[in-house]
């Protein structure tokens, strides 16, 4: 069998699998930031995609790309993701927030009407793009 390393170390460790975030490209922030600065009077914006995602769906996106089946084992902070009998994935209470807040979720109607702005990235577009910038990073 062969041994996964992920980087410099074996096993990934997490917090809150189950957290719930809008993930975002910031590519498409920075092009929301710029739009706000041509504005004649500054106001407060909420730049988001309006979807939340999981921790999880993340991880396992990022195996998707790779080719990789994570299988999920055990429960709660003893929950691992698995590929092969190998563990890849642990659970350590310290990458958990101070104040967990299971659901993260943005609303840019303001935004969306007054700046004409949308995000033009998606979810697995950005963690593609993620997975590629890696790939070709440890390649060199």
């Amino acid at each position: 069998m062969t041994k996964i390393k992920l980087g410099l170390q074996n096993c990934l460790f997490l917090g809150n699998l189950n957290a719930k975030r809008d993930w975002g490209h910031a590519k498409d922030y920075v092009e929301a930031m710029w739009l706000m600065l041509q504005q004649d009077k500054p106001k407060d914006y909420v730049i988001s995609t309006g979807k939340y995602h999981t921790v999880r769906q993340l991880v396992e996106l990022v195996c998707s790309y790779l080719n990789m089946n994570i299988e999920w084992k055990g429960r709660d902070e003893a929950e691992g993701g698995f590929i092969n009998n190998q563990k890849i994935v642990a659970i350590d209470k310290r990458y958990y927030r101070p104040n967990e807040v299971d659901e993260l979720l943005g609303d840019s109607t303001r935004a969306n009407n007054e700046l004409n702005w949308r995000p033009r990235y998606s979810f697995e577009d950005l963690i593609k793009e993620m997975v590629e910038s890696e790939l070709k990073r440890l390649k060199k």
